[in-house]
C-alpha cells in the first residue's frame, strides 16, 4: 500500500508524466532498427515485383550454354517457348505459374533479397487464343530434367485440367518427355519411395466426356505419364522427324525385356504408333502438327453444351457433279476412290481426314457442309473391299464417341460388304470389335445421315443403316443390298443344286442363269417399290440433299439436343 505521505506533488507528476508516454507510445511506437528498414521499402511493392520481372527473364530467355537447351537444338526440335510463340496467336500467351520452379537467393540487406539463379518449372501451362479461340496449354520443357517430375509440375497440371473442366475451355498438350512423370531420382530427392497417383486424370475423363476438346501432339519422346496423356486426347498427331512413344525408354525396356539396341524409333516412332492406331494422325514437323490442331479445333465446339461452330460458306450448297453417276463401275468386282466422293459432296478444301494411316478398311474424318461442322465416315472399297476388320471398327468407334460428344451430326457413304472373314480376321477379334462398333452406334444419340452408294450386307451394313428409327437415308441407282453378296451367296443358297448341275456338266451354264436371275431381281428400284429404301437420288444432287439434311440439323434440331443435354436427358461419354 502507498502511504498518503509518500504522495508529494513531485511524485504525482512524475506518474501522470509516464501513463502519459504509455498511452503515447500505443499511438505512434517509438521507431526501433527494424521499424526503420521497413520503412525504407517501396510502398508500390516494386521490390517484389521486380523479382517477379527477374525470373520471368531468366525463364524466358534460353542458355545456349546450358546441356539441355544444346541438346534440345541438337535433336532438330523447338525450344517450348518457341513452340508456344509458333502455336499459339502471338503475343495471347498468359502463363500461368510462370515463376514456379527452384530458386537460388541472395540476402542483400535486412529483409531483402534477390533472385541469382532460376530453374523453371519444366511444364510450362497457361492460356492463349489460337486462331481467336481461347485455349489452355500445357507444353514440356524436354530441356530441363527431360520432363520428369519437379516440384511445380504436378500442381500446375493439375490445376490447369480443373480450370478447363470449370471454364469449359479447349486444353491443348504438347508432349515432350513424361509430362511431370516420375523418376528414380525423386526418391533420392524426397528421401523416401512414394506410391505413384496420377491425380489429373480425374479432371481429364470429366473433359472427355464434357465434349472439351483435348487436343495432342507428340514433339519429342514422350513417355510414361506423357504418352498416357497425349494418347487419352480426342485428336492426336506425331511430328514425323522428331516424335516417339513409349511407356518405357529403351533402357528400362533393355532392363525388363532383354531387347537390346533398341532406338526411339524402333521402339514408338512414328511408323508403329501411327500406323496401330495410338496416335490418329502423322505430320512431317513441328510446323504441321501446330497446323492440324488449329485445323481439328475449328470443327469443334469449346464444349459439349455448345453447338460447333458454323462458319460462312462460299461454296453453292446445290453444286452438282455429274462425275459422280459414274463414279461406282457398273461391273460389280471393280473399286473406285471412295474419298473422291467425299471431296466431291462436302465444301472444298473442308475435308480433315483421321486416321489415314490405320484401320484403312474404314475412313473417317471432319468437314462442312454449306459451313456446317459434320463428322463422314466411309468404307474404302479399295482396302479388303471394305470389309470392316477390327482395326477398321475400332477407328469408327472412336470416331462415333468423339462426334457424340462434340454434337457433331454424321454423314455416312455406304458402300460395305460386311464384317471381315478369313482366318486374319478371326485371330484379330474382328466379331469382338465389330460388336463393340454396333454397341456404339446404338448408345450414341448424334443424328446420322446414311448415303449407300453401292454395297450394304450382313450385320455389318445392317448395324451402320438401322441405329437411328426413323433413318435418314437416300441411296444412289448403284445400290446393292441382302444378307450376302451373290459372290458366295449363291454357292450357299444353291448348294445342292449347283452339285446336281455338277454331274451332267451344267454347274457353270446354271450357275449364270441364278446369277442373272438375282441381278436382276435386285435393281434397286424395285426395293424402292416396296419401299425398302426410301429414296434413290441423282448422284450428281448428294451435296444438296446432304446440306439441306445439315441445316435442317443445326437450325431445329440442335437446340433440342443441347437442351437435352444440359437438362440430363442425354448423356455423351467419350471415355
Amino acid at each position: 500500500m502507498t502511504k498518503d505521505s509518500d504522495k508529494t506533488p513531485e511524485n504525482g507528476n512524475t506518474q501522470a508524466t509516464e501513463r502519459l508516454n504509455l498511452v503515447s507510445s500505443h499511438i505512434s511506437p517509438k521507431k526501433n532498427k527494424a521499424n526503420s528498414s521497413a520503412s525504407r521499402l517501396p510502398a508500390d511493392h516494386s521490390d517484389v515485383l521486380g523479382q517477379i520481372a527477374t525470373l520471368r527473364e531468366i525463364a524466358a530467355t534460353p542458355d545456349p550454354n546450358h546441356r539441355g537447351y544444346v541438346r534440345q537444338k541438337q535433336a532438330g526440335k523447338l525450344w517450348v517457348r518457341e513452340r508456344i510463340e509458333q502455336l499459339l496467336d502471338q503475343g495471347s500467351f498468359q502463363e500461368i505459374g510462370s515463376v514456379s520452379g527452384t530458386v537460388k537467393w541472395k540476402k542483400t540487406a535486412p529483409m531483402r533479397e534477390t533472385p541469382v539463379a532460376f530453374v523453371p518449372s519444366n511444364n510450362v501451362q497457361g492460356a492463349g487464343t489460337l486462331r481467336g479461340r481461347k485455349v489452355l496449354l500445357t507444353a514440356d520443357d524436354f530441356s530441363i530434367r527431360s520432363g520428369h517430375a519437379d516440384g511445380a509440375s504436378h500442381g500446375k497440371t493439375l490445376y490447369v485440367e480443373k480450370l478447363a473442366v470449370v471454364l469449359r475451355m479447349p486444353v491443348i498438350k504438347l508432349v515432350d518427355g513424361s509430362s511431370g512423370g516420375g523418376s528414380v531420382t525423386t526418391i533420392r530427392k524426397e528421401g523416401w519411395s512414394y506410391l505413384p497417383h496420377v491425380a489429373s486424370f480425374g479432371p481429364v475423363i470429366q473433359q472427355l466426356n464434357m465434349g472439351i476438346p483435348n487436343l495432342g501432339a507428340v514433339v519429342g519422346p514422350a513417355i510414361g505419364l506423357g504418352a498416357a496423356r497425349v494418347v487419352s486426347c480426342h485428336f492426336s498427331v506425331m511430328a514425323a522427324d522428331i516424335g516417339s512413344l513409349f511407356n518405357a525408354g529403351p533402357k528400362v525396356v533393355e532392363g525388363a525385356t532383354f531387347e537390346e539396341g533398341l532406338n526411339f524409333q524402333d521402339l514408338g516412332g512414328p511408323m508403329v504408333h501411327c500406323t496401330n492406331g495410338t496416335i490418329d494422325n502423322l505430320a512431317a514437323n513441328e510446323a504441321e502438327c501446330f497446323e492440324q490442331l488449329r485445323t481439328v479445333l475449328s470443327y469443334l465446339p469449346n464444349s459439349g453444351s455448345e453447338a460447333p461452330p458454323v462458319i460462312p460458306c462460299s461454296d453453292p450448297e446445290d453444286r452438282e457433279d455429274q462425275a459422280l453417276r459414274s463414279i461406282i463401275p457398273r461391273r460389280q468386282a471393280r473399286m473406285y476412290n471412295p474419298r473422291t466422293i467425299i471431296t466431291s459432296v462436302v465444301d472444298r478444301g473442308s475435308w480433315f481426314e483421321i486416321g489415314a494411316l490405320w484401320g484403312r478398311t474404314a475412313i473417317g474424318g471432319l468437314a462442312r457442309l454449306g459451313g456446317h461442322p459434320v463428322g463422314v465416315i466411309s468404307l474404302n472399297c479399295e482396302v479388303n473391299s471394305g470389309a470392316l476388320d477390327a482395326a477398321g471398327s475400332q477407328k469408327l468407334t472412336r470416331l462415333l464417341k468423339m462426334c457424340d460428344v462434340m454434337n457433331l451430326p454424321i454423314v455416312q457413304f455406304l458402300d460395305v460388304p460386311g464384317y471381315a472373314i478369313g482366318t486374319v480376321a478371326e485371330r484379330t477379334a474382328t466379331m469382338r470389335w465389330g460388336v463393340e462398333l454396333a454397341k456404339t452406334y446404338y448408345t450414341t444419340t448424334m443424328p446420322i445421315f446414311n448415303v449407300v452408294t453401292r454395297r450394304v450386307y450382313g450385320v455389318a451394313g445392317g448395324v451402320m443403316i438401322g441405329s437411328r428409327d426413323p433413318e435418314m437415308q437416300v441411296a444412289w441407282p448403284s445400290g446393292q443390298w441382302g444378307s450376302l453378296p451373290l459372290d458366295g451367296g449363291i454357292e450357299v443358297g444353291h448348294r445342292h443344286e449347283l452339285r446336281e448341275a455338277e454331274k451332267v456338266g451344267k454347274k457353270e451354264e446354271r450357275y449364270k442363269e441364278l446369277e442373272e436371275e438375282y441381278l436382276r431381281l435386285m435393281n434397286p428400284v424395285r426395293t424402292a417399290n416396296a419401299f425398302g429404301v426410301e429414296e434413290i437420288i441423282d448422284p450428281k444432287d448428294t451435296r444438296s440433299v446432304c446440306c439441306a439434311w445439315a441445316s435442317h440439323i443445326y437450325d431445329v434440331l440442335m437446340r433440342e439436343r443441347l437442351a437435352a443435354r444440359a437438362c440430363g436427358k442425354i448423356h455423351p461419354s467419350f471415355a
